[in-house]
């Protein structure tokens, strides 16, 4: 891939591979091994002693996760990436990342409900905590932070309200204070690059849309490298003051000769190597072949998901429809800003009847799966009262959006005809 291809369809086929030099396989190989050979004992010392990267253990680096890594990177615009074991790995490392007991960061509301449990529940007992915030105000990140806030947190289109965040407001206010916007961009790969909104850090779940076949779980961190974390290195110790468990690093200088990338490679080299959370070469190799498809699969999606949004809006048992463009201006405004060739296709509803009526619905779905995922080829569907957000209370799923008759849609790659045929039945259904 030339240094000038900046097309999501060339990097999401080229880059981080060339056909292998030793056998001339086009497709990348599978590196199944744990462990790898050291030229010498010079050479194994300069890696351990990060003078230049290479293999040491698969717990920690991989020549398959290596080209996964370096092609997300590259579509996100950003200095260097991490693969991990899943999306909520994702998530909770890169707080981790630069958060202790005693700190706290701020949150956006709008969040899959995993995650929310993650930061509500775990990270609390951890010592972290986290502060949530409406994000129709954006300076409201502002006025619940203090000296001990790490980072800002936030989806870029968050299921289930599908209200775009307003990265470019609250990255802004963020650079300002001198605190991170982590984005989590699983909803929004192609269609939405964070870090060119300023954002500093971008996660994926590779388990939905990079991946896009539900055949594999795994999780991405992708490190801007335009951060300036060394101009506040009060607010960051994690990453400017001595490392006791790696010889003392401070990983803001140890970075210099490799990149702005101190982020990331404190990621690697202490978290991955503490706590484990690797992507398995298989895995990287199966969302490698994801990607090769996901700018024109993600046309597709998007297509189809404003075709039922459209189809729901005019339908009588239909009270209200949740998707981007049927927001209002303000939300409309800001997914046009955001979002750059469709708006995604996540689109919820709500019923009368409450949550009998959404419940019926799924059952009497035939063509839709019934699962607790997105991003899939396969058009999917869930109630998140009763499942993926079963277990918040009730003024918790109001305050994120999920009402009784809330159904959440997943629009996946079938014949636009079949799909809406297969909505229309089950919405009669629900209401015979």
């Amino acid at each position: 891939m030339t240094e000038s291809s900046k097309h999501p369809e060339t990097i999401c086929l080229h880059a981080g591979y060339r056909a292998d030099p030793a056998t001339g396989s086009v497709a990348p190989p599978i590196y199944q091994t744990t462990s790898y050979q050291f030229r010498d004992t010079e050479h194994a010392r300069a890696l351990f002693g990060l003078e230049e990267l290479g293999n040491i253990y698969t717990r920690i680096m991989n020549p398959t996760l290596d080209i996964l890594e370096q092609r997300v990177a590259a579509l996100e615009g950003g200095a260097a990436a991490l693969a991990v074991s899943s999306g909520q790995a994702a998530s909770a490392m890169a707080v981790q990342n630069i958060a202790q007991a005693g700190d706290n960061i701020v949150s956006s509301t709008d969040l899959y409900g995993g995650t929310y449990v993650l930061f509500n529940n775990t990270l609390r007992q951890m010592g972290i905590e986290v502060r949530f915030v409406d994000p129709a105000d954006p300076e409201e990140f502002r006025r619940q932070s203090d000296e001990r806030t790490r980072a800002w947190y936030a989806e870029t289109l968050p299921n289930p309200r599908l209200q775009v965040f307003p990265i470019e407001e609250v990255a802004r206010i963020g650079r300002e204070e001198g605190i991170p916007l982590i984005v989590d961009n699983t909803a929004a790969p192609v269609i939405c690059q964070p870090l060119q909104h300023g954002a500093a850090i971008v996660v994926y779940s590779a388990t939905k849309y990079l991946g896009g076949h539900g055949t594999s779980v795994g999780g991405m961190i992708v490190d801007g490298g335009t951060f300036p974390w060394d101009k506040h290195a009060e607010r960051f110790p994690l990453l400017n003051q001595p490392d006791s468990s790696y010889h003392g690093a401070v990983w803001t200088e140890a970075a210099k000769p490799l990149g702005p990338i101190a982020y990331a490679l404190k990621a690697r080299v202490t978290l991955l190597r503490d706590l484990g959370c690797a992507m398995s070469p298989f895995n990287a190799f199966l969302f490698l072949q994801g990607m090769e498809t996901l700018p024109l699969r993600m046309r597709e999606h998007c297509r189809n998901g404003q075709a039922v949004a459209d189809f729901l809006e005019k339908h009588p048992q239909v009270t209200r429809v949740i998707y981007p463009t049927k927001q209002d201006e303000t939300y409309y405004g800001r997914a046009k800003t955001h979002l750059k060739g469709g708006f995604g296709s996540l689109c919820g509803f709500e019923l009368e009847g409450g949550a009998a009526a959404g419940r019926k619905f799924i059952d009497s779905l035939q063509l839709f799966y019934h699962v607790a995922n997105i991003g899939d080829a396969r058009s999917l569907a869930i109630h998140p009262a009763t499942t993926t957000h079963s277990q918040l209370t009730e003024a918790e799923q109001e305050a994120s959006g999920v009402s009784p008759g809330y159904v959440r849609l997943s629009i996946g790659l079938e014949h636009i005809d079949d799909i809406l045929a297969d909505l229309d039945q089950a919405l009669k259904a629900a209401h015979s």
